[in-house]
């Protein structure tokens, strides 16, 4: 029962990472990404692909992370960590390409919420 509980999060958590990753930011990729990207200083506008795309194939990787299970607290403080980055990064350089911030700072705070659930639950938690 656990264990179904576990996987059923973790399904959840990391296909928020693959929408974010490969299709908001790789195929076909969303406006409001490439312009937040690129309206980070010094980013030059040739690199803003590239950028998106190294981004998007990480947090890929990130959900294929969650679905393996393995270290699963190590994987909760990363994906914390990224999601406190980016969204500070969208609220201090992109912010007039979100249409609202505040809403989607709530959506994640209840994503980490979420994350760390599943870090907590997982048969594996513990870190390695």
């Amino acid at each position: 029962m656990a264990g179904e509980r576990y996987g059923v999060l973790a399904r959840a958590v990391a296909l928020v990472w693959f929408y974010e990753g490969l299709w908001c930011k790789v195929w076909p990729g969303r406006e409001d990404q490439r312009a937040i990207v690129g309206d980070v200083p010094h980013m030059p506008a040739w690199a803003v692909t590239a950028a998106l795309i190294a981004i998007g194939i990480a947090e890929a990787a990130i959900g294929v992370w969650v679905l393996s299970g393995l270290w699963a607290r190590s994987a909760a403080v990363v994906q914390t960590a990224l999601v406190v980055v980016f969204n500070a990064g969208g609220v201090l350089f992109g912010v007039d390409h979100i249409t609202e911030p505040g809403r989607m700072l709530t959506q994640n705070l209840a994503f980490v919420a979420l994350i760390w659930l599943v870090g907590r639950t997982s048969p594996r938690a513990a870190v390695r």
